[in-house]
């Protein structure tokens, strides 16, 4: 998803975040058990505990917060959410997998997507079904989350590296009494890039299943 973004740049002085010790050019360790517990039934697979964060995102949300990124080379993210820019408020943390990477080749994928997004259930022929998380199924069809993420690949880069408009939604499924594991099906365009379609699929993470 992001390969072909990154690129050289000046740097001049410290830009980014550096949330519960994880920045880029770190290594972050995960403890396997966050999804080993999970069982045979779950679609979240990771064949290694130690992600090397080659870059780092941030959006900043209409309800004030803030969501931090971190990206390994091969794509996997792990997210922290906090309620401030620094991150030192940082409460919720998700480790992601990419699942699936679809370039759309006309304008009836991208509206039949768009319209996918709206609804209460995802489904694919590959994976279970997950139901919406941001709304309830009650709630019936509502619309995406759209925002601006920054990205950098230099902790002393002037300016962001890349900046990608999204459009997604986040959806879940419970594994019985072992946890939850999480979708997120989104739209990626790029400034000066290609759009794409998403999916990738996570699992909760606590402070304690992570370190930096």
């Amino acid at each position: 998803m992001f390969r072909k973004l990154f690129g050289g740049r000046e740097t001049k002085a410290d830009q980014l975040a550096v949330v519960r010790n994880v920045t880029v050019g770190r290594t972050v360790v995960i403890d396997p058990l966050a999804w080993r517990r999970l069982g045979e039934g779950a679609s979240f697979s990771l064949d290694r505990d130690t992600l090397e964060i080659a870059a780092q995102g941030l959006i900043p949300l209409d309800s004030g917060g803030f969501v931090h990124r971190f990206y390994t080379d091969d794509h996997l993210m792990f997210q922290a959410v906090s309620d401030d820019k620094a991150g030192l408020e940082a409460n919720d943390f998700t480790l992601f997998v990419p699942w699936r990477s679809h370039y759309p080749a006309s304008g009836q994928e991208r509206r039949q997507w768009n319209d996918r997004l709206q609804e209460p259930v995802w489904t694919e022929d590959d994976l279970p079904a997950f139901q919406r998380f941001w709304f309830s199924e009650d709630e019936g069809r509502q619309p995406p989350v759209t925002f601006w993420e920054e990205i950098w690949d230099d902790r002393a880069a002037q300016s962001p590296t890349a900046r990608i408009f999204q459009t997604c939604m986040l959806y879940s499924r419970e594994l019985g009494q072992e946890g939850r594991e999480l979708l997120l099906a989104l739209t990626q365009e790029p400034e000066g890039g290609e759009l794409t379609h998403e999916i990738m699929v996570g699992v909760p993470l606590s402070m304690g299943e992570f370190s930096a």
